[in-house]
């Protein structure tokens, strides 16, 4: 996705086309005018999250059995749309939809966190290709995370990566678990896709 953003350090150059690292695309996020957009720096390239209500719900549910599991354990934190980078790469700061970690460590208030979470969450919005989301699970466990679901709402199903190479699909009326990230988590795939008003 092309972003166009007017008074930026590169001068309303499409971002898209011209790669700027991580420390100029925090200096245009803090920028008031940006302050509200979900962007995300990926390979150098700015990306804009346009969530649908669809895309919201289901990652809403996901949180709100991460957050459960979270207060009944004791043990993590979750978040919904940090962005993630670890020093090294100057290229990308990504923002996963949803966000478990366990390392304990002062709340960031200003930038990325500096290490890529336990387990990261992406939903797949209409204009996400299957290439592009197995890309991030790429990216994520490369780089320090240990689990992450691929969540597909027009197929119903979830990918789950995890940090071995291993992949499992989970279709409805399946479960899936936590592994050793979150141990003695399930949720049922069907939970994800809930929604009360067609229940």
């Amino acid at each position: 996705m092309t972003v166009l953003i007017k008074d930026d350090p590169v001068k309303d150059r499409r971002l898209s086309k011209q790669k700027i690292t991580v420390e100029a695309f925090e200096q245009l996020f803090a920028q008031a005018e940006h302050g509200d957009r979900l962007l995300e720096l990926i390979h150098g390239e700015i990306v804009e999250k346009m969530p649908t209500e669809e895309h919201g719900v289901i990652a809403g549910n996901a949180v709100f059995a991460l957050r459960s599991y979270v207060q009944t354990h004791q043990s993590g934190r979750v978040g919904v749309e940090v962005r993630h980078r670890i020093p090294e790469d100057e290229l990308n700061s990504r923002m996963p939809d949803v966000s478990y970690s366990t390392v304990r460590r002062a709340m960031v208030t200003k930038g990325s966190v500096s290490e890529m979470p336990d387990l990261a969450v992406e939903v797949q919005s209409p204009n996400d290709s299957i290439k592009a989301m197995r890309e991030k699970a790429t990216y994520y466990l490369a780089n320090g995370a240990k689990l992450v679901w691929l969540i597909y709402p027009r197929k119903r199903i979830v990918e789950v990566y995890y940090a071995n190479g291993e992949i499992d699909i989970f279709h409805e009326g399946e479960t899936v678990s936590g592994e050793d990230v979150l141990p003695g988590f399930s949720l049922p795939v069907a939970d994800i896709f809930a929604d009360p008003f067609t229940a």
